[in-house]
């Protein structure tokens, strides 16, 4: 593969900043605020010095890391003279913005080409390469937003929503205690709960299993538009209501994908079992839950998203004066669209760490098979 194909990234990123450099000083002279012309021609030096240096013939690792140098801190400069400036990129900025954004995608082809035998620095790879990646989102988000001079109440700049959180933090930290700590533990633990058991029991008495499955298969495509409503006539407004949302959205993927997996273990297993004399209950506990296993975490996870977004709907039609539900429709209404940004942000967040807290037990839980083996 010749250096052409495989490190065509910079070479383009190269041939962006150049045409960029031929507008220099970015095309704008009646900005409200002037730029400072050696910042702006740091720019274009980080830019171009980083992509003629990742085609030198140099360690991986070393290029990964001058192009994560060079492309941030070259957006950096870039972003810095938005300042006072919004609505003001020119064909120049934008030229220079895909040129760092190049770069940084070369960075993270380079690191994910890095194989080593150390486990705490493939770790420390695994956490820098999707950090990276995130980090690009925020930043093309935030050079659209304000290079454009989009309305502030169609899409707010992340750096206006970062401002935002940090400013309401006791108001968001009142309505994730609501939400979460309330509605959706207690839902998702009743619900998740409550699915397993009467999956046991359908799994025992063939009358329930051949009764219950279509019904649950009918209830799992109940609209939560439709159940909300009601559960808050019968519940009342506070967070007992919206618990009740969560319930009835928990119950029946737990249902289902137990009694799949309850199905899984094979009849070679299950003649073994019966050939040691076991009973139902020790067939179940030793051969059949442990083989259900990976059905039940993927119950576990699906209803870990399913709970916090029932809860948040289940605000919209009625609540006390705190959720991150109530504050979502309660703001939009304002146009405060950084605060309905933030509660976002925070939901989720709650709902990435929820989702990882499961998978961490599925991990300790199921480390026999084959989808959490290493290698």
């Amino acid at each position: 593969m010749s250096i052409f194909t495989r490190a065509w990234q910079s070479w383009l990123a190269l041939a962006l900043a150049l045409a960029a450099l031929a507008t220099f000083p970015l095309g704008i002279s009646d900005i409200p605020v002037p730029y400072v012309p050696a910042r702006m021609f740091s720019v274009y030096v980080l830019a171009i010095g980083g992509a003629i240096t990742s085609l030198l013939p140099l360690p991986g690792l070393f290029l990964a890391a001058v192009l994560l140098v060079c492309s941030h801190f070259s957006t950096g400069l870039l972003l810095s003279r938005l300042t006072g400036n919004e609505g003001s990129g020119s064909v120049a900025f934008f030229l220079v913005l895909a040129a760092n954004w190049l770069l940084a995608w070369r960075c993270v082809s380079l690191l994910s080409a890095i194989r080593t035998r150390s486990s705490t620095f493939d770790a420390l790879l695994r956490l820098i390469i999707p950090a990276i990646f995130g980090a690009w989102i925020l930043i093309l988000w935030e050079a659209l937003t304000r290079g454009l001079g989009i309305p502030f109440i169609i899409l707010p700049p992340p750096s206006a929503i970062g401002a935002r959180l940090m400013t309401s933090v006791p108001t968001l930290w009142a309505d994730v205690q609501q939400t979460v700590f309330k509605a959706v533990v207690f839902g998702y633990v009743v619900g998740c709960a409550s699915g397993f058991a009467v999956a046991i029991l359908a799994d025992r008495v063939a009358f329930f299993r051949h009764g219950l499955l279509p019904i649950a298969n009918l209830m799992s495509a109940l609209p939560i538009i439709g159940v909300a409503p009601i559960m808050v006539m019968w519940f009342g407004f506070d967070w007992q209501s919206k618990a009740a949302v969560v319930i009835v959205m928990t119950f029946f993927p737990m249902l289902v994908n137990t009694i799949a997996g309850l199905s899984a273990a094979g009849s070679m297993e299950r003649d073994l079992m019966r050939s040691y004399a076991s009973d139902y209950w020790q067939t179940l506990m030793k051969l059949r839950l442990p083989a259900a296993m990976p059905f039940i975490f993927n119950a576990l996870k699906i209803n870990s998203t399913l709970a916090l977004i029932g809860a948040i709907v289940a605000e919209f039609f009625g609540t006390p004066i705190v959720g991150m539900g109530f504050r979502i429709s309660t703001e939009i209404g304002r146009m405060n669209v950084d605060m309905v940004w933030a509660e976002i942000a925070v939901a989720a967040l709650v709902g990435s760490v929820f989702y990882g807290l499961v998978a961490l037990g599925e991990r300790a839980t199921t480390f026999w098979h084959p989808s959490n083996r290493g290698g």
